[in-house]
């Protein structure tokens, strides 16, 4: 939260903006101090006692009323395109909420003397990543079991990344090991306790010399279209048009297969709903997909009957898009190849829209740059940061694109993350 004292910002976390509190500068730079709250004095109304400790990894809004968060995060929003972007957001905006319980697919734990948890902030010292409920207990357990079964070797472990699927059927205990290490020694005994763990557990893998090593089980979790909309799939006669390109038609099985490492949106509740707004916001018949993924825009877009290129860099992600892609034939076409390369390349049949999710640090201004070149009449901008995405949409603006719709979706409750789908048209 944001103070100002005798002209300097001042960040204090555990605090609700509109109360009075006491809090202790625990670091400083030159523009800014940075405090926690000791004592509130007066308190708001929307102050509640957290589960845990708030600085448990993703735990520092736990401390606010959850309907407050959501009316905070659109603030940020708002803030962030009109003070960085100097644009003003649609007065209809509003965030979409998520349950606050197991609403994680995916989870990074680290492990510290016999348990597995979060970072505390700022620091690395293990937390209980059970009480802050973003993950299930099962979950939480299946990682502590998976991760015991190294024995000694438990020290040349840096993490475990816990990979679910959405109907939480499919578990992958993914095992990171320190710079330099490896934990192929104990492949027989985490074979074991994932069989033990039966249905708890359908996968465990880790990394040998880069490549992904299947230990036990299955490495990949798959999720369905009916499980992904929960039952309310939104692709309809498109898909089978006539002189559509090849593939599924109606009520064909749309699935989306992904291995641990690879990127998927993380909140179970709320990926649906995310797709569907980006399905609504692309429609049209050539689109073209940057920072793809496994392909979950991608594929849904072919499924609902557009031309897809997918443009993806990481190759895990691009062995796992390439495994969706192929139902789809040649209405989904992967380009292995990093996203500032493909910018540079107009594709061949002029796109009408183009849908970009890079990282948190936002679109590089190379891609910026190229993408604006290929003047398409459409951009769908799906970000996790309201900072980058508004310096974006400056960039974007410099180059005749205008802001049309703005959406937001909770996918991480409990922390000042919010996503958003931008959709900007150009003239």
């Amino acid at each position: 939260m944001l103070a100002r004292h005798e002209g300097r910002v001042v960040f204090v976390s555990g605090a609700i903006p509109g109360e009075r509190v006491r809090a202790r500068v625990e670091r400083t730079n030159k523009q800014t101090w940075f405090a926690a709250t000791v004592e509130v004095i007066e308190a708001s109304p929307d102050r509640r006692e957290p589960p845990c400790d708030p600085a448990c990894g993703g735990s520092t809004f736990a401390h606010i009323r959850y309907e407050r968060q959501c009316a905070l995060k659109r603030e940020i929003l708002v803030d962030a395109f009109h003070r960085l972007g100097k644009i003003e957001v649609p007065a209809s905006l509003s965030v979409a909420a998520s349950p606050e319980q197991a609403y994680r697919l995916r989870a990074r734990l680290h492990p510290d003397r016999g348990r597995i948890g979060y970072f505390l902030e700022g620091t690395h010292r293990v937390c209980d990543a059970a009480a802050t409920g973003q993950v299930s207990a099962d979950a939480v357990a299946a990682a502590t079991r998976v991760v015991a079964a190294l024995g000694p070797a438990v020290g040349q472990c840096s993490a475990a990344l816990v990979s679910e699927n959405v109907a939480a059927t499919a578990r992958v205990i993914h095992l990171e090991p320190v710079e330099g290490a490896r934990l192929d020694g104990a492949a027989d005994a985490l074979a074991a306790a994932a069989v033990a763990s039966g249905p708890v557990v359908t996968g465990v893998t880790m990394l040998v010399r880069g490549a992904l090593r299947v230990i036990s089980g299955s490495g990949s979790v798959v999720d369905s279209a009916d499980e992904l909309f929960r039952g309310e799939v939104p692709f309809g006669a498109a898909a089978a048009a006539p002189g559509a390109a090849t593939g599924p038609g109606p009520g064909a099985a749309v699935t989306w297969t992904r291995s641990a490492p690879s990127f998927f949106q993380a909140n179970r509740y709320l990926v649906g709903s995310l797709v569907r707004g980006v399905l609504g916001a692309a429609s049209a018949d050539r689109v073209v997909d940057l920072y793809a993924g496994v392909g979950l825009f991608s594929v849904a877009l072919a499924a609902a009957g557009a031309r897809v290129l997918a443009v993806e860099g990481d190759g895990f992600a691009v062995e796992d898009l390439r495994t969706n892609a192929a139902v789809f034939g040649d209405r989904l076409v992967v380009a292995a190849m990093p996203v500032e390369a493909a910018a540079t390349q107009p594709p061949r049949d002029r796109a009408d829209v183009v849908v970009l999710d890079p990282p948190r640090s936002g679109a590089s201004a190379e891609t910026i740059e190229g993408i604006a070149a290929w003047r398409v009449p459409k951009l769908v901008y799906v970000s996790c940061d309201p900072p980058t995405l508004a310096r974006d949409a400056a960039r974007l603006a410099a180059r005749g694109y205008r802001l049309t719709s703005l959406e937001a979706f909770d996918m991480f409750p409990n922390t000042p993350h919010v996503e958003a789908i931008a959709v900007f048209a150009r003239g």
